[in-house]
């Protein structure tokens, strides 16, 4: 396949990120992918606390292979005057500054958007926190699992009853609030063009994750009964959700109206009679009587291999999948059909890395390699005009 060779949209912007685990890295990776040069300004000797994760990928950890291509790593200890000197001179030279430090870190070392908007008027600042700038949890510590739980994430999805409440797989708080900061600097990029100025995006986790959550809160809406865990299945749809077959294995499967209800009795369960089942016959009465027809949907696959399950599915124009583990995900044979992954480089060599989701004719993504703690150091530092001997007195003093 031919890769467009056009302009990235980023072409000549620099980022400036004091980052770290997951929101302010993912956001920053994706302004990487659209050509953006991102500076990672990291601790001495310790680094982002997301590099020490694991040791899945080849002795690097797997969040910070996912959230970190392309970018420049700079140890800084921001405690010292003369990093913040140094950092000064980055910001004065850059378009955007993201960061996710604890709650009043930023504002402590002078880089509030008031503070640096004064000195920088064209930069545009993001400050990811868990609870968002004032009321009565701006300093309280969030993680991704609590914001979870603080959003109502927890309380309507796993099984039934509070024992059997699930988080989600992956880090479902920090990724919205990765995504909306992603947006936000955009935005703000694309306003700047309009006003000259830079100006401040703001994005807490627990907005984000709530935004995705207005579906249930509808739902629920003046004091209505919220969705019921349902597990795998969905809370208010039926038949939605997973089913095993004849051979061990499972189908997913999803119905969404009264037409689909009825290509499902006739072409899938072989049943036609089953349609005009009064215990049936709508979907909300099919939720209520969802353990009976579960009972005879898995008879009727009890006989089934998984892949004749799907033909009869796919013939009837029921929307299916497969239940993927992570290796079939890796080898899915749509990611490789459509040549979705690509290999970039680090410190231990080349890692497969997917293409970003949003394709575009015009350009080809930035996909450069995970940085080494540090690596970019001194190549940032002698760009800005120091020379090797006083970078060396740097390094000896820990301030890189």
């Amino acid at each position: 396949m031919t890769q467009p060779t056009g302009p990235r949209p980023l072409d000549g912007i620099t980022v400036i990120s004091l980052e770290h685990a997951i929101a302010a890295p993912f956001c920053t990776r994706q302004l990487a992918d659209l050509g953006a040069r991102v500076i990672k300004v990291e601790r001495p000797g310790v680094g982002d606390f997301a590099r020490g994760y694991d040791q899945r990928v080849d002795g690097l950890a797997s969040h910070f292979v996912w959230t970190n291509r392309s970018k420049e790593s700079l140890t800084l200890d921001l405690k010292q005057d003369i990093a913040g000197d140094i950092l000064d001179q980055l910001l004065e030279q850059a378009d955007v500054l993201v960061q996710n430090l604890a709650p009043g870190a930023a504002a402590r070392l002078g880089l509030s958007f008031d503070d640096l908007h004064t000195r920088f008027p064209r930069l545009v600042v993001c400050d990811i926190s868990g609870y968002g700038a004032g009321g009565p949890y701006e300093q309280k510590k969030a993680y991704d699992l609590l914001i979870q739980s603080e959003g109502g994430f927890l309380s309507v999805t796993g099984g039934p009853g509070e024992e059997q409440m699930a988080k989600a797989g992956n880090s479902i708080a920090d990724i919205a609030a990765g995504m909306y900061a992603y947006t936000g600097v955009l935005s703000a990029l694309m306003l700047r063009e309009k006003t000259g100025e830079g100006s401040h995006v703001d994005v807490s986790m627990l907005e984000s994750l709530v935004e995705w959550m207005n579906y249930p809160l509808y739902y629920a809406y003046q004091g209505a009964t919220p969705p019921p865990r349902a597990g795998a299945a969905h809370a208010t749809i039926y038949p939605y959700g997973p089913f095993p077959t004849g051979d061990g294995n499972t189908v997913m499967l999803g119905l969404q109206n009264e037409r689909e209800w009825r290509l499902f009795c006739e072409k899938v369960l072989l049943q036609p009679t089953l349609a005009d089942d009064e215990r049936f016959s709508a979907n909300y009465l099919r939720v209520e009587n969802r353990e009976a027809l579960r009972t005879l949907i898995v008879e009727a696959f009890a006989s089934l291999e998984l892949d004749t399950v799907i033909q009869r599915l796919d013939t009837a124009s029921i929307a299916n999948a497969r239940v993927n583990d992570m290796q079939g995900v890796w080898s899915h044979p749509q990611l490789q059909a459509r040549d979705r992954w690509r290999q970039v480089g680090s410190a231990i060599g080349n890692i497969p890395s997917l293409l970003p989701p949003a394709s575009s004719n015009a350009f080809t993504p930035r996909m450069d390699p995970v940085p080494a703690l540090g690596e970019h150091s001194a190549h940032i530092l002698a760009e800005l005009g120091l020379p090797s001997e006083r970078i060396d007195q740097l390094r000896t003093s820990g301030v890189i």
